[in-house]
């Protein structure tokens, strides 16, 4: 691994969580699955070698209890899910180099040679645990066959998950009130002997992996918190029958837990990519295996692409097993936010969930929602999904910018041209404003921001709009012809710097686009150099790339959800969700009905003399530092345009400090002076969510601009 800028001269790996394979997928779960492919696809575009993979999790407790409530066996029920998901993803133009699954031949020897690595290394012990036990039905009961109370925060939490309150990772035995989900029985713990992994011991490597890993900011931070308070050796068998078997002697027939196995599918899956490729064409253990590989001792460019709520399992039980087995560890870890709708979390107990084929089944292009869940909002922060929004940002940014420029210059090249107007080179203007939209491409890749990634094209297709209305290509073509061929050159080296930089994100519109260019071969094979080409085919007479939605569509569509929502609660009697459906993916939860919904608006209100004298100023932050004593506070220095301030704030945890300084903040400036820690913090700033989303502007307001 390297820490480069990419395109570097190692191997990498793009994965995405894997898909629990117990449920259907909605539009929440393709976020991250989206986000991978954009990923890999720009990687592609630099020029960097990249394999993208994944695979469906096969084992734990939610597919043996959804199985056995179907009667089948669990092995057949996530079979049908994994082919499911294998038929599905493409359909979104989700293209995985490989796509295998955890209970295939390959994961199952790579995850139990992984574990006697382990074990030859010292790092596993065995433990007397209290395991739940239901004594009614006479059976132990691992994970998600218990619920009880979460003995960290006090929420109701799965056997293996607080997944409603404080999202930790539980250990057998710590679940408190234990219910069998069986038989709904009072549970009673009973010592068992289970295998640990020591984790302890890495607790310096991790607090060090930690500084030098990239990605989003969540994926940072909220780890540290856990090494702080300590971490705890991790059991890594189950008492169940379905899963890897534990390797070797095994007199308790366990099996391994799912989170051992499910990631070390991310090795498996690139092994066969190798195998089917050839190593010559990518060598997995160049990726993957440090020493295996005299160019690459350290390893390849591992990233990671998630959902938030298995960040805990990416940073500290996944590079530990790494670490110890002398494989390489992740350069990256991308945590996305979870995708609600119209404010409250899916569900699918109550159908409250725009399913990934219902939404092909209305006839929409798959490239416009990836665009929306590539754009709509930094990836880790939470995106609302709503039929207006969504609409709104296709008919304003897909129609109205991108499709509209390229609709118009390549009509008017094609009408008045018999091939692509070929000037003797894109004027200097033009290709300056190429040069710097490809810049911004790079710079997006290196941050790890999908959504920048789709700001630079659009940025570009403004710009051409703009340039096109400004010189007037029409106005020339009978008086000044070379001028106009000059003009629609720029215009058309425009349209192909989109196609090349804009199939990140739409790669099916953009083949089409290319094939309007009369381009050669494939716009998924070039490079971000091809948009520095200029025009050079025959112009096919263009179609619009980018459907309008109607307002009516959008009624129509609210119509349909509200009232599928409505029959389902009527179904269930509308009591609260409980969350019965568990995760469907490792990488997003099936019912985000265990996020907590949006909070109610009060029906308290303030005049508006009352919010007249709230002193609201957008401020820059200059600099920031920790606080002496305090694990959440930071030091910031802000800049308020008439002075500078200090203003304490609890960002510590949830933002990474280095990234802090020349930010945009909202400042409530007339807040009363606090001493913190022995720091007076004079004035406050506005922040959103448990995440602390920080309050920006959208232009470029000056420091001290009043918000009102």
């Amino acid at each position: 691994m390297s820490h480069d800028d990419f395109p570097t001269d190692h191997p990498a790996v793009v994965t995405c969580g894997l898909p629990y394979a117990n449920g259907d997928l909605h539009i929440g779960h393709l976020r991250t699955y989206v986000g991978g492919d954009v990923f890999s696809r720009a990687l592609d575009r630099l020029g960097q070698e990249t394999a993208f993979v994944s695979g469906s999790d096969m084992h734990g407790t939610p597919v043996a209890v959804n199985a056995e409530k179907e009667g089948v066996s669990p092995e057949s029920f996530a079979l049908d899910w994994h082919e499911t998901y294998a038929e599905t993803f493409p359909k979104f133009n989700v293209e995985f180099d490989n796509y295998g699954h955890t209970h295939d031949e390959t994961n199952t020897e790579t995850t139990q040679g992984l574990v006697r690595d382990l074990a030859d290394g010292g790092h596993l012990y065995e433990k007397e645990i209290m395991v739940a036990y239901d004594p009614v039905d006479d059976q132990y009961l691992p994970d998600r066959y218990v619920e009880g109370t979460c003995p960290y925060c006090g929420a109701h939490a799965r056997g293996d998950e607080c997944d409603e309150g404080c999202q930790r990772h539980l250990e057998p035995g710590e679940v408190e009130d234990p219910v069998s989900t069986i038989t709904g029985n009072p549970a009673e713990y009973r010592e068992r002997t289970h295998k640990f992994f020591e984790v302890s011991a890495f607790a310096d490597y991790l607090s060090e992996f930690l500084d030098r890993l990239e990605g989003t900011s969540n994926a940072r931070n909220q780890p540290r918190e856990w090494i702080d308070q300590g971490l705890q050796d991790w059991c890594i068998t189950r008492d169940m029958d379905w899963g890897i078997d534990y390797p070797g002697e095994n007199p308790q027939d366990l099996v391994l837990y799912v989170w051992v196995d499910a990631p070390i599918e991310y090795i498996s899956s690139t092994k066969q990519f190798s195998e089917r490729v050839g190593a010559d064409a990518f060598d997995w253990e160049a990726a993957w295996k440090e020493g295996a590989h005299d160019a690459h001792p350290e390893g390849g460019e591992i990233i990671h692409v998630i959902g938030r709520d298995i960040i805990q399992h990416h940073t500290i039980f996944w590079p530990a097993m790494l670490e110890a087995t002398d494989h390489a560890e992740p350069r990256a870890v991308m945590a996305s936010g979870f995708v609600t709708l119209g404010g409250k979390g899916f569900s699918t107990s109550r159908d409250r969930a725009v399913w990934a084929d219902e939404y092909l089944e209305e006839g929409f292009h798959p490239d416009p929602l990836r665009y929306y869940l590539a754009t709509n909002g930094g990836f880790q922060q939470d995106v609302d999904f709503s039929w207006e929004k969504f609409a709104d940002r296709v008919n304003t940014e897909l129609v109205g910018t991108v499709g509209n420029f390229l609709y118009r210059s390549l009509l008017f090249a094609h009408r008045n041209y018999d091939e692509a107007p070929i000037a003797e080179a894109t004027s200097d203007e033009v290709e300056g404003r190429i040069d710097e939209a490809i810049a911004d491409v790079e710079a997006a890749v290196n941050d790890y921001s999908v959504r920048a990634l789709g700001d630079a094209v659009t940025d570009l297709a403004r710009f051409g709009n703009e340039y096109i209305q400004r010189s007037e290509p029409w106005k020339l073509v009978d008086d000044e012809p070379e001028e106009a061929a000059q003009v629609i050159h720029d215009c058309v080296a425009v349209a192909k710097a989109i196609a090349v930089l804009f199939e990140p994100i739409a790669p099916e519109k953009c083949e089409r686009l290319w094939d309007q260019l009369g381009e050669d071969g494939s716009v998924h094979e070039v490079t971000v150099e091809a948009a520095r080409e200029g025009p050079a085919g025959d112009l096919a007479e263009p179609t619009e790339l980018f459907a309008q939605i109607e307002d009516e569509r959008v009624e129509a569509l609210n119509e349909k959800l509200e009232s599928r929502v409505a029959e389902a609660e009527a179904g269930d009697g509308g009591d609260a969700d409980d969350g019965e459906d568990g995760d469907a993916t490792d990488g997003d939860h099936d019912d985000t009905d265990d996020m907590t919904d949006i909070e109610p608006l009060s029906d308290d209100r303030i005049g508006f003399d009352q919010f007249q004298e709230l002193d609201i100023r957008v401020g820059r932050i200059e600099g920031a530092e920790g606080i002496e004593g305090a694990d959440d506070l930071l030091k910031l220095r802000v800049d308020l345009g008439a002075e500078t301030r200090t203003i304490v704030a609890g960002l510590k945890r949830l933002h990474d400090v280095d990234d802090l300084p020349d930010t945009k903040v909202i400042v409530l400036a007339n807040m009363e002076k606090a001493e913190l820690f022995g720091v007076e913090s004079n004035g406050m700033v506005l922040a959103a969510g448990e995440e602390a989303d920080l309050l920006t502007t959208y232009e470029d307001a000056a420091p001290g601009t009043k918000v009102k």
